[in-house]
């Protein structure tokens, strides 16, 4: 980080709100400490991935550095600091934030993408600044080696910094995933669902009343196989099942686990707890690095996933014991045509069709809704709706006027249409949507349903949704830490579970 005599702008602005600390900071609050400055969005895949990075330096300088996070959103949603607080609990971020929503310090740093660090003197100076996810290793060698001159300076002042971290919430469930059914095996005792309890790093199970019968994993976020009890997982998102296991799109881990359904062992199928990057050549599981994978669609030997992290789908063929790259370059942007050199963008939610012929994924960036479709001269990538990186809205209508905001899930739904259609968790516009492919239109599914609990809460940033025939769904109700049954027909939804 070379030295820059350039004065850094102060963060303490009126009007901006603090998260994490009891009161709001300024440049003059951090004097003596080195000040990382991170500008980041909680939908950005890339800002998640530094958190790790960010929190080992600060664990290991605890009275030198001071990491300051700096919201700027991309969003709408993500304008409201109550989005802002709920993402800070749900990924465990600790130090303190800004929420700078109209980018006024985001244009005093010249920052021009997510996520950037800018490095700030003891003396406060801006000394240096990296866009994208630094290398973490190298960039603790660098704190470490800055910080030893400026002692030899004598201008450090070494001492904690007074923090106030977001509660997380105490509740059944804390900010679930996908909910997916559970293939009825020989034992079963009827109908079965699953859900990825990621804030309580957990995968639940639950009968057709949500009375929960058992969990996998310890709750300790970590990275361990072995029995359900003792078995460790970070931020789990996604789910896949057949008669005998149970897999897991461990987010955090950057791996894909399988959970034994007669003995209830955890063992890794792929990935290493270290975040990879683009997939190119299939490779054994053993040498597989995968980057936040956030949703899994199992189709006979083929179990699908979504590599969100850069920006592509694979999959795992169980017969070659290989991992696969399905679509996307691994670029960021929406562009069709053939698979390998398509541009996805964050994809986060799958669903197969009926025949397994296509794949349909939610493309979170671009709030997407697109296709992988087999063709004779291989797969190619369909956009059904969605048109680029900063075009999104909630609008109704046909696939080229509708728009939806970061969706994170979807299902197959046979009653959206005399050709069936899509079911939709638009989880920036807290909605249910449906993808009707005889008409090529999108709408609202609730546009008026009948809530029946005695405290109506509106959704929340629903995370997963899922069809169980006869127009009952299921929908991951994320921020309000809860399991909803939707009812289409007598136009009723409750809190199924949570």
């Amino acid at each position: 980080m070379p030295a820059a005599a350039v004065r850094a702008p102060d963060i303490d602005r009126p009007g901006l709100a603090w998260f994490n600390v009891p009161k709001k900071l300024s440049l003059a609050d951090l004097r003596g400490k080195l000040l990382i400055l991170d500008f980041w969005t909680f939908c950005c895949i890339n800002c998640l991935h530094i958190l790790p990075t960010l929190k080992r330096l600060e664990q290991a300088f605890p009275e030198d550095v001071a990491v300051i996070g700096v919201h700027s959103p991309k969003f709408a949603a993500e304008r409201e600091p109550g989005n802002v607080r709920h993402a800070i609990a749900r990924h465990g971020i600790v130090h303190p934030v800004v929420h700078d929503p109209d980018f006024l310090l985001w244009q005093e740093y010249a920052v021009r993408a997510w996520p950037t660090l800018i490095f700030v003197s003891p003396d406060g100076y801006v000394i240096g600044q990296h866009s994208g996810e630094p290398d973490a290793e190298r960039l603790q060698e660098v704190v470490e080696k800055t910080l030893k001159d400026y002692r030899r300076k004598g201008v450090m002042r070494p001492r904690p910094l007074d923090v106030e971290p977001e509660r997380m919430p105490s509740a059944r469930f804390r900010f679930p995933g996908k909910i997916k059914p559970l293939p009825e095996a020989p034992d079963s005792p009827g109908k079965l669902w699953m859900l990825a309890d990621s804030g309580h790093h957990q995968i639940v199970i639950l009968d057709d009343e949500g009375r929960e019968l058992m969990r996998f994993g310890s709750g300790e976020a970590g990275f361990a196989n072995g029995p359900a009890d003792r078995a460790r997982f970070r931020d789990p998102q996604g789910l896949a099942a057949d008669t005998g296991a149970i897999y897991v799109a461990d987010t955090g881990n950057h791996a894909i686990r399988r959970i034994d359904r007669q003995t209830g062992q955890v063992t890794t199928l792929a990935g290493n707890g270290r975040r990879g990057y683009v997939l190119q050549s299939a490779v054994p599981f053993a040498d597989a690095e995968l980057a936040s994978p956030w949703d899994l669609a199992l189709s006979g030997g083929t179990l699908y996933f979504a590599n969100a992290g850069t920006h592509q789908l694979g999959y795992i063929d169980f017969a070659r014991a290989e991992v696969v790259r399905l679509a996307g370059s691994g670029g960021e942007n929406i562009t069709d045509g053939p698979a390998a050199e398509a541009t996805l963008a964050q994809p986060s939610g799958l669903a197969l069709s009926p025949d397994g012929g296509t794949l349909y994924f939610a493309d979170s960036e671009t709030s997407s809704v697109r296709a992988v479709r087999s063709t004779p001269e291989g797969p190619v990538v369909e956009t059904l709706v969605g048109q680029g990186l900063f075009e999104f809205g909630h609008v109704n209508g046909d696939y080229a006027s509708a728009r939806l905001q970061h969706c994170l899930g979807l299902d197959w739904w046979e009653e959206a249409g005399p050709e069936g259609g899509l079911l939709v968790a638009d989880s920036y516009n807290n909605a249910l949507r449906v993808v009707d492919f005889a008409d090529r239109t999108v709408r609202d599914l609730d546009d008026g349903f009948l809530c029946e609990d005695s405290l109506c809460l509106p959704l929340a940033e629903p995370a997963g949704i899922t069809a169980d025939g006869s127009g009952r769904l299921l929908v991951s109700d994320t921020n309000n830490h809860r399991v909803l049954e939707y009812l289409s027909a007598p136009r009723r939804y409750r809190t199924w579970s949570g």
